[in-house]
This record gives structure tokens, sequence and C-alpha cells, in this order.
């Protein structure tokens, strides 16, 4: 199984990079395509730009990523209650090109803070959103305070319960 793996953060350090490409570790026999957003950073969208520019290449390279994938798995960050910007960028771009931009793919949703909160916010527009865009999401979870519950050093979650509900949500998604 070919998993596209993703964090919605340009984050260097992204805790939820760490998170996205430790679900996919617990996918049996995963090929995982793990990429980076940075490296498909865009001029912010607007139909002025697309007008001028046409469709840029990045954001067909994207397209073609999760066309090639059998499931994707995304971690996404929350700034101020919703997508980061280039998240929502690359998506917009990308939206342009195909608006079922999930492709019928079937997808783990996860999100991550370094609080209590966990980027439950925009993980809920993100599980109730993607439908719209063609993504069945077989799963998603929520793991609050990041650094309380996730081994930096080793890579996986310490939190034995939300160490369990992750592998039940990968089960799911791998169904």
């Amino acid at each position: 199984m070919k998993v596209l793996t993703l964090a919605g953060s340009n984050s260097a350090n992204s805790i939820n990079k760490q998170l996205a490409i430790y679900a996919t570790s617990l996918i049996e026999n995963a090929e995982a395509d793990i990429i980076d957003i940075n490296d498909y950073e865009m001029p912010i969208f607007s139909m002025e730009r697309e007008a001028e520019l046409g469709q840029p290449e990045q954001a067909k390279q994207f397209h073609q990523k999760i066309a090639d994938a059998d499931a994707i798995v995304i971690s996404f960050a929350e700034y101020n209650g919703s997508y980061s910007a280039a998240f929502k960028n690359l998506f917009d771009w990308t939206s342009r090109i195909d608006p079922k931009v999930y492709q019928n793919k079937p997808m783990l949703l996860l999100a991550t803070s370094p609080g209590p909160g966990g980027a439950a916010s925009v993980l809920n527009t993100a599980v109730t959103s993607a439908p719209y865009f063609n993504g069945d999401v077989k799963a998603s979870l929520s793991i609050p305070s990041f650094y309380d519950n996730f081994d930096v050093e080793q890579g996986k979650l310490s939190n034995a319960e939300l160490n369990d509900k992750l592998q039940t949500a990968v089960a799911l998604l791998t169904q």
C-alpha cells in the first residue's frame, strides 16, 4: 500500500509531521511517500493569479502524488483555529485542477498541538470538509499535549491509551 504522508504545516520541526510519519509506520507493508509541503510553495491563490499564471507545476505535482497513492495520512497543524496558510494555499491551487482533490482515497486525518486542545478545531474542519472534496475519511484522531504524549527521540507515542487509539485508526484506514 502506497501511503501519501504529510503534515499541514510548513514548520521545519513540525510535530504534525512527526505524528504523521509515526502513524504511517504502523501500517503493515506501507510504502510511505513522505512529502514536505514546503516543496509545493506557490504564490497565494487568487483568481487573478490563476488567470495570469495558469496552474502552477507544484499544484499539478501534488495532485499527481494523491493520484499515485493508495491512501493518505495527513496531520494538521492548527493556526488560530484553522488550517495553516501553507496547507490552505496548496489545497486551494490543487482544487482548481480538480475539485475532487482527494480523489476518493481512504484517509486518516490527525492533528496535534503542544496544548491540551490537540488541534481539535482544525481536525473537525478537515473531517467535515474532506467528503466535499472526495475524501474517504476512515478515521481521525486528535493528540493533545504533544510533548507529554509523544517521545520525540524515539519518534512514537509514549501514551499507551493514545497509541491504542492510533492503532485502531490505522486499522480502519487499511480495511
